[in-house]
């Protein structure tokens, strides 16, 4: 559905947001880009919708190019942005309507009812949207994103210090949307979300992109495992025999062992010997999959991998 080849965005000043840049995402799939702020999430979405444009490189919205097709490729394309810009005097019902018509639509008074009541804003949609909160000011952007029936749904940080309720609301719309057909690249700090909700993730790390994966796979292939020693009786210190092991102590009765489970030998049975033969007694052990929040960590802060 989007094609993307050798993006680059430089500003006036020599920095470069984005770096040569090339990804593709799927028809009808929920894709999570992640990264740091300032990695170059806003800016890659920013130029797919139309907002900045590129240095250098290319982006085609199903098929057309967004520079010369660019009446097309922003009808196919809904965006929530991070900021709260809304029409501040209009209704809530007023500034929807308006971006339909905005993007070439005839009215179509069911289906926009429709979206309104999927975000509760339907008994809000004759209120001025300043007298609104935060939150339902959120949902209004949602809804102005939808309500032309876009192909594409960019959502940037769409939960950001939003309640609870909403963040339910919103991922029940998303998941009926990706049942539509309708694609959708969500930037997010939740890392959480992503893990729940994303197919495939994306790592952005100083405007390059350092890894594209199914999200399986990458678990798979990035992720640790670790063993937690429960001892019964509290330890001061890491003793010398147990030098040779990755093992750290969390508490003076928890020990932590990091291990690839992919690999034949885990060291796990060696660890446990030395245990015994240190005359260290434990009294449960758990092993834990490492999250995605650990492999997001571990990609942003070591020097970058390029995508797969």
């Amino acid at each position: 559905m989007i094609v993307i080849s050798g993006l680059t965005k430089r500003y006036a000043s020599g920095r470069e947001a984005l770096k040569n840049v090339d990804l593709e995402v799927r028809k009808g799939e929920i894709f999570a880009l992640l990264g740091p702020n300032g990695a170059g999430k806003t800016t890659l979405i920013n130029i797919v919708c139309g907002i900045v444009t590129p240095s250098a490189g290319s982006v085609h919205v199903d098929g057309r190019d967004i520079i010369r097709d660019y009446r097309a490729t922003r009808a196919m394309i809904g965006l929530v942005p991070q900021e709260l810009t809304t029409d501040t005097f209009e209704t809530v019902a007023a500034t929807v309507n308006f971006s339909r018509g905005l993007f070439g639509c005839a009215p179509n008074p069911a289906y926009t009812e429709k979206v309104l009541r999927d975000l509760s804003l339907w008994d809000r949609r004759n209120d001025r949207i300043r007298t609104l909160s935060g939150g339902m000011k959120r949902r209004v952007l949602i809804a102005k994103a939808l309500v032309h029936e876009p192909k594409v749904l960019f959502l940037d940080e769409p939960t950001a210090g939003v309640d609870v309720e909403l963040r339910r609301d919103m991922w029940t719309l998303v998941r009926a949307l990706r049942d539509t057909g309708v694609t959708i690249i969500l930037t997010t700090h939740y890392i959480d979300e992503a893990e729940e909700m994303a197919e495939r993730i994306g790592v952005i790390r100083q405007g390059e992109l350092v890894v594209v994966e199914e999200k399986a796979a990458l678990m798979k292939k990035l992720g640790k495992k670790e063993l937690v020693v429960q001892l019964v009786a509290p330890m001061e210190a890491l003793p010398a025999g147990l030098a040779g092991f990755q093992v750290e102590r969390q508490d003076a009765r928890t020990l932590r062992f990091v291990f690839d489970a992919t690999e034949e030998h885990t060291g796990i049975p060696q660890l446990l010997r030395r245990l015994d033969a240190l005359g260290i007694e434990y009294r449960d052990l758990q092993t834990r999959q490492s999250s995605l929040e650990d492999i997001f960590v571990s990609l942003t802060s070591a020097p970058g991998r390029r995508a797969a």
